[in-house]
């Protein structure tokens, strides 16, 4: 099969394509023969080294395409091993791509557990596009931040695949949805999706634009952060609200007003991908006609993925970057 592989962590470019032999079969796993996979910020940091995968290695935790044994079409679950708790993750844990071969390839082996049927009413750009994103943004708004009906949410960054996922399924649930962006044009096409608006985050007094946008202005019930901006996302929320953390590609560590936060009586919730449950819940929603198709920025090749993830970083897109299997 062909397959990209990563020799030597670092650059984008390090990502080639190259025949590999194809996965072998194991008790209690299926083979998906893939159509398309999906880009993440999570694959750049695979790249990196940051997980400490073992080289040479296939990236990838997005793909979707057909079951090798029965024909079906599937989404693969990027989330192994999660265990019996819903609350977090077990200690076997991992993320499909990090230390197992992924989805940029041909061919991908997971447990038989990690396959799901494919929405059909997703293309399979979209289909691949929605696990890892579709999932994590999930479990960050519902399980983790009890989103509700009615509540205002404010999502930091419009144009990532997060934050576009964010936008549409607070909005499906009738949360009121404001973004904050780099771009008026990431604000008006986020407000496309649902959004009810946006402030630019490089302007000073984002926080209070953003806080006057809220209900009464007395800040958000929710704020979604996958940057790690935790001060100015604190600052952004009503008394009681609930900051979620989901990321920190902007910075990774934050100080905090201690007395500010308990006075406030905030909640600080970390979350991460989530559990098969929180997948079947997504795939409802998405069956049901309640979510539309993830954003799909751009496709790539294949044998284009250095390509890929270097548009990826470049941060100008609004959505998923996929690459095309066939």
């Amino acid at each position: 099969m062909y397959a990209v592989v990563l020799r030597e962590f670092g650059l984008a470019e390090n990502l080639r394509c190259e025949e590999l032999a194809e996965p072998p079969a194991k008790p209690g796993w299926v083979t998906v023969r893939l159509r398309a996979s999906a880009l993440n910020w999570h694959d750049v940091l695979v790249r990196q080294g940051k997980y400490e995968s073992e080289l040479p290695h296939v990236p990838g935790a997005d793909g979707a395409g057909t079951r090798v044994d029965t024909g079906e079409e599937v989404v693969v679950l990027p989330s192994l091993w999660w265990g019996e708790d819903e609350s977090a993750p077990g200690p076997g844990w991992e993320i499909l791509g990090d230390h197992h071969a992924g989805t940029y390839a041909e061919l991908v082996a997971v447990p038989a557990d990690c396959v799901f049927p494919k929405p059909a009413r997703l293309g399979w750009r979209a289909a691949a596009a929605l696990p890892l994103v579709g999932l994590t943004t999930y479990r960050a708004l519902f399980t983790r931040g009890r989103l509700g009906k009615g509540e205002s949410l404010l999502v930091l960054g419009a144009g990532g695949g997060v934050a576009t996922m964010a936008v549409q399924l607070g909005a499906a649930c009738g949360a009121e949805v404001v973004v904050t962006s780099s771009s008026q044009d990431k604000i008006d096409r986020a407000r496309e999706l649902g959004a009810a608006g946006g402030v630019l985050y490089m302007d000073d007094d984002w926080c209070e634009q953003a806080k006057r946008m809220s209900p009464g202005g007395r800040g958000f019930d929710v704020v979604l952060d996958p940057v790690g901006s935790w001060q100015e996302s604190i600052r952004s929320l009503r008394p009681g609200g609930r900051l979620v953390v989901l990321g920190a590609s902007l910075r990774s560590d934050a100080v905090l007003d201690v007395r500010h936060f308990y006075f406030g009586q905030y909640d600080l919730l970390g979350t991460t991908v989530g559990s098969p449950r929180d997948f079947s819940g997504l795939l409802s929603l998405v069956d049901s006609g309640a979510v539309g198709a993830p954003v799909v920025d751009r496709a790539f090749p294949l044998d284009r993925a250095a390509e890929a993830h270097a548009h990826l970083e470049r941060g100008s897109g609004f959505g998923k970057v996929v690459l095309e299997h066939e």
